[in-house]
């Protein structure tokens, strides 16, 4: 694969906690960047149609269809306006060219349809992407070996690193790996769904394809089901939309209008759910060291785990060059106990007890019930722009009713 090139920057850069030199995702740009497909429509209306009226050839030019740039819509299988507006605007703010998919699976599933590796390097992480490897591997009729991102690469291997981490919101090396895979004639994708633009740029640091779940902070409402692929060059942009074209697995016109709508205010949320996050996560820590702090009952909390608590590792790395705008809004807390893991998310007013992340709502789970293999005491969760006040509030009134409740009270007789 060539080196990435990348359209011109649209970030400016201001102070922050995370970084003296935090990027801010340009609010110009999210309403802007798609003026050129603009209509005379102030807001753009849902399109529901999936065929468009053909141009007389006796009257109009024909012309070499242009996916990227069409001057006429023809199948919404291939284009249709908002979804060509949806990934202009993608494409500008994450520094690429963005083809959008049905669902993040989808989107994983493309990416392995492109690079048709010979083996895949993935680490924990999502659970799903494992099973997306299976489908995938049912389709060549042949065994995809799965490796470890820290064995030995080879030739051909596909280096799939999810960073931050599901569910523990951790940090992981990317120029580590890019220059590990690429040493070894392979690729790296990086799944940055818990860091989205303005917090990480994965192509400043070597990723060969860049991966988003957009239901989660790109959609950010909670409504809509998005994957993201973004490429470095619009060459690799038109083999990916024109395969995406057969594969079936484009967006809905709805998926696509709700997704316009929400990056319009990406620059808005994502900043305030980080803040809230990082503001959680270091009230939290402080709960781990075996007394009562601020409220919260000793031995409730064990670990709190978070890219902004991990420091700088053996290599050197410091996850906050890498997230360089922010520190990623979801993160997960070992509770003392199994039980209290039990308990949280059902005592809370203000955090859903739902999966998902990256809603503008704050949402909790016990995270075993959805991944088996992980730690029953462990809990994700998904920070919101709710007042930061308001979550601590609330947190700690759950957790003194937690060491209080009938079956916890059991524990300890």
């Amino acid at each position: 694969m060539s080196k990435p090139q990348h359209p011109q920057s649209t970030i400016l850069h201001q102070g922050s906690m995370a970084s003296s030199t935090q990027p801010k995702l340009s609010g110009t740009a999210l309403v802007h960047a798609d003026d050129e497909l603009h209509g005379l429509e102030v807001a753009p209306s849902i399109s529901v149609t999936t065929t468009f009226r053909a141009a007389n050839p006796l009257e109009v030019p024909k012309a070499e269809f242009d996916m990227w740039d069409p001057q006429r819509h023809v199948y919404s299988r291939y284009t249709q306006n908002v979804s060509s507006r949806v990934e202009r605007v993608l494409s500008k703010i994450n520094e690429g060219y963005a083809v959008t998919y049905a669902s993040g699976l989808a989107a994983s599933y493309a990416a392995l349809v492109y690079f048709q590796p010979k083996r895949v390097a993935v680490t924990a992480g999502y659970p799903g992407f494992p099973m997306t490897v299976e489908t995938y591997e049912r389709s060549r009729n042949a065994d995809l070996p799965v490796i470890g991102i820290d064995d030995e690469f080879h030739v051909g291997d596909l280096c799939w690193l999810e960073t931050p981490l599901n569910p523990t919101g951790e940090a992981r090396d990317i120029k580590y790996y890019a220059d590990k895979v690429h040493a070894a004639g392979g690729w790296l994708v990086v799944d940055s769904t818990f860091a989205p633009p303005p917090i990480q740029y994965p192509f400043k640091w070597g990723a060969d394809i860049v991966m988003h779940s957009g239901t989660k902070y790109f959609g950010g409402h909670s409504d809509l089901l998005c994957g993201v692929l973004v490429a470095p060059t619009l060459e690799k942009w038109k083999e990916l939309a024109h395969m995406r074209t057969f594969l079936g697995s484009m967006m809905g016109s709805l998926e696509s209008w709700l997704l316009l709508r929400s990056l319009r205010t990406l620059h808005l949320r994502v900043p305030r759910q980080s803040d809230n996050a990082y503001g959680l996560v270091q009230w939290l820590a402080q709960a781990t060291k075996g007394t009562v702090y601020d409220g919260i009952p000793s031995g409730m909390i064990s670990k709190v785990y978070h890219s902004s608590l991990q420091g700088v590792d053996a290599r050197g790395f410091d996850p906050k060059t890498q997230l360089e705008g922010g520190w990623n809004a979801t993160f997960g807390i070992l509770m003392g106990h199994e039980m209290y893991a039990t308990l949280l998310p059902h005592s809370l007013e203000y955090f859903i007890p739902a999966t998902s992340l990256g809603g503008v709502e704050s949402l909790i789970e016990h995270r075993v019930l959805l991944d088996p293999k992980v730690d029953p005491r462990l809990i994700r969760i998904s920070i919101g722009v709710e007042d930061l006040e308001d979550l601590k509030d609330d947190l700690r009134k759950a957790f003194q009713e937690i060491a209080q409740h009938p079956k916890v009270l059991e524990l300890v007789q």
